[in-house]
């Protein structure tokens, strides 16, 4: 087992080694600053996109403090618990470092926006190594992945190079939904992860489409301010998911999940199907005059 997890380590590392050799740096753009709402009121420059983060403090606060109160999440494990209260940590300061950005956007106030994303990131894949494939792996990669994270951020700042950021954003949100499908739960409500990364991906999508937003919204709303609302989603629901979720006894996958309920609904349609073939076989007699 020792040798597999020293295999999967020197592959991954070797895929990163020649991802970096044969693909270009990706800098900063300039443009990425120049949101569509620049907005301002009641003395708060880019007023929307500063409020708009709002919401991730304050989910981010409330969950670490039921990781803690009389543990609430009814987590079993040690992991379990750090793992989680990373994250929560990494989604409050994301509410604070995101607004310290967006007052005056430029690079050395996005690395604040930045770093606490990744704590965020990185933590959930700690979380779900532990859940999903070996506890006491998942608990030892905490602290790898974290600083896989703030190597990621200071890479970025030194070299203006965001292919590292760029891994450490997305691998989780692939790897994630793949590993809630394909992998069985140690927990109920496994389905909370799909919502999350669902509306994670909006987010991106709306934080592409900034201006247009802006424009079609008649400069009420930009999609930059929208992104935040809907990644303060992500939290949202894997908070609901920690207080409503029990130990599964049955450990099976979405996908085989997925399979059963197809059969059975396949199964009554080809049922009722035949029901309906037999009855309108059967001769009416006629009624008599």
């Amino acid at each position: 087992m020792r040798k597999r997890t020293v295999f999967a380590w020197g592959v991954a590392i070797l895929c990163f080694v020649v991802l970096m050799i044969v693909t270009p740096a990706i800098p900063q753009s300039q443009e990425y600053h120049d949101f569509a709402d620049q907005r301002e009121f009641l003395g708060i420059p880019n007023t929307l996109n500063v409020v708009s983060n709002f919401p991730f403090l304050i989910i981010g606060l409330v969950g670490l403090i039921l990781c803690f109160h009389r543990n609430y999440f009814r987590l079993r494990l040690q992991g379990e618990l750090w793992g989680w209260a990373c994250f929560f940590v990494g989604v409050a300061v994301v509410g604070i470092g995101s607004s310290y950005y967006h007052l005056k956007p430029d690079d050395a106030r996005l690395v604040w926006d930045r770093l606490p994303m990744t704590i965020a990131f990185t933590s959930i894949m700690a979380i779900f190594i532990i859940e999903r494939i070996d506890e006491r792996k998942g608990t030892v990669s905490i602290i790898p992945l974290l600083l896989a994270g703030v190597v990621s951020i200071l890479y970025w700042c030194f070299f203006d190079d965001l292919r590292p950021y760029a891994l450490v954003q997305f691998v989780p949100c692939i790897a994630i939904p793949v590993m809630a499908i394909l992998l069985p739960p140690m927990y109920t409500h496994s389905a909370y992860w799909l919502w999350a990364a669902g509306f994670y991906l909006l987010a991106k999508v709306e934080e592409a489409a900034d201006k247009p937003i802006y424009k079609w919204t008649h400069h009420i709303v930009s999609g930059h301010t929208i992104k935040h609302l809907c990644a303060a989603m992500v939290p949202v629901f894997l908070t609901l998911m920690l207080a409503k979720r029990s130990i599964e006894t049955e450990r099976q996958s979405l996908l085989e999940t997925w399979k059963i309920s197809w059969t059975k609904v396949r199964r009554n349609e080809t049922t009722v199907e035949s029901y309906t073939c037999t009855y309108s076989n059967v001769p009416v007699e006629e009624s008599p005059r």
